[in-house]
């Protein structure tokens, strides 16, 4: 039989299947490895390297190149980490052991801590595949316009304080997805401020930000242009919004 004399007797049945288990083992490696490049080494609640850094090894530096004059981004690196490391968060331990949740300290909406809590992510704007800023007003596209639902533009804005704090001058759109991310609000206190449209509900007559009391609508963190929002601004916003659901309720 063709092949007897140069296998002799080994069993190919069995060298497939520890074949396969080999290269199962080496993949599952491989992919758990690669998982590793944000967030490790791992840290403490209190920013000290973690005792138990878990049975797989960290990998090595691997350089992700970015579009257009975007800086490249080195991943895992010392580098990377500290820029997304938030310093002296207004929260103190409740517990002397690890994984206990700790407490703030000060003004949690404020602080962005806790339920509010944000990530410094980039202070870049979002780009599209052509380029252009993801989320931009409506009022700068003629092209755009609210197809089904109700148009909140114009409406009063309602707080959970059965307040009216503005009114919704325009709505700021993901371009090329073609929804509506942001409401513009202008207040009537001074001053603007955008409103995330998953936390908010438009009723027949009125915007409804239940989220938020009249007090905190004039804490909204700002945007450097009202043209333009970057990842930061993004992660802020609607972090202040998220945790008003625990704080101002």
């Amino acid at each position: 039989m063709v092949g007897v004399e140069f296998f002799g007797d080994t069993d190919l049945a069995a060298v497939a299947i520890w074949g396969f288990w080999l290269f199962f083992a080496l993949l599952i490696y491989y992919l758990q490895t690669e998982n590793m490049r944000e967030g490790y080494p791992l840290e403490t609640e209190d920013g000290e390297p973690a005792p138990n850094q878990g049975p797989f090894p960290v990998p090595g530096p691997k350089t992700f190149k970015m579009p257009g004059d975007r800086p490249d981004v080195i991943v895992p690196s010392p580098q990377n980490e500290a820029a997304h490391r938030r310093e002296d968060l207004a929260m103190a331990r409740t517990a002397v052991s690890e994984g206990f949740p700790h407490a703030p300290t000060g003004d949690p909406m404020r602080d962005g801590v806790g339920p509010a809590s944000w990530v410094p992510r980039r202070d870049l704007v979002e780009l599209s595949g052509d380029g252009h800023p993801k989320i931009q007003p409506m009022g700068a596209h003629e092209a755009f316009f609210v197809s089904a639902g109700r148009d909140p533009r114009g409406m009063p804005v309602v707080c959970n304080d059965d307040q009216v704090v503005g009114h919704v001058v325009d709505l700021w759109i993901d371009v090329p997805e073609q929804m509506v991310r942001y409401l513009e609000i202008e207040l009537e206190a001074g001053g603007r401020c955008l409103a995330p449209m998953q936390l908010v509900r438009v009723k027949p007559r009125y915007v409804d930000i239940r989220t938020l009391d009249t007090a905190r609508m004039a804490q909204v963190p700002q945007t450097a242009s009202m043209e333009q929002i970057t990842l930061l601004e993004e992660e802020k916003i609607v972090a202040f919004y998220g945790g008003g659901e625990l704080y101002c309720r």
